[in-house]
């Protein structure tokens, strides 16, 4: 059961995507991270010129929060360009996944919202099991 505002969730995000360093795709993300006890990490797309080096709002968001402490989330919000949808890439679908598997994943296109399970944008996704004996 939701017990968040994914509308303010997805403000924050909005808010977020001002920042973004996308001089070369022109591409601003923004992204919004809800923890478990209601605090917001936020994060932008940082770009380079070596593409591979670039950083997505997602994992900027969920780097934060984990370099605070913070380990346990209930949702994220992404936000680009209106008009669109921008869900999570295969990297960051991995990298939720291994701190975050069961948040809900908030997108909007500036008018409707869809919100999904992470599992569900990532079904037999790679995880701890797949390591073997630790």
């Amino acid at each position: 059961m939701k017990n968040y505002d994914s509308d303010k969730l997805i403000e924050e995000a909005r808010k977020a995507r001002v920042f973004a360093q996308a001089k070369y795709s022109h591409f601003q993300v923004g992204a919004a991270l809800l923890t478990e006890d209601d605090e917001v990490y936020t994060g932008c797309n940082v770009e380079s010129s070596s593409y591979s080096l670039t950083m997505c709002a997602e994992r900027v968001a969920l780097f934060k929060a984990l370099s605070e402490g913070r380990t346990r989330f209930k949702a994220i919000a992404i936000v680009a360009k209106d008009g669109e949808y921008c869900p999570p890439c295969g990297a960051c679908r991995q990298v939720l996944f291994d701190y975050a598997p069961d948040i809900d994943v908030i997108l909007t296109n500036g008018k409707e919202k869809q919100i999904y399970k992470l599992k569900e944008l990532l079904p037999h996704a790679f995880d701890d099991s797949n390591l073997g004996e630790k």
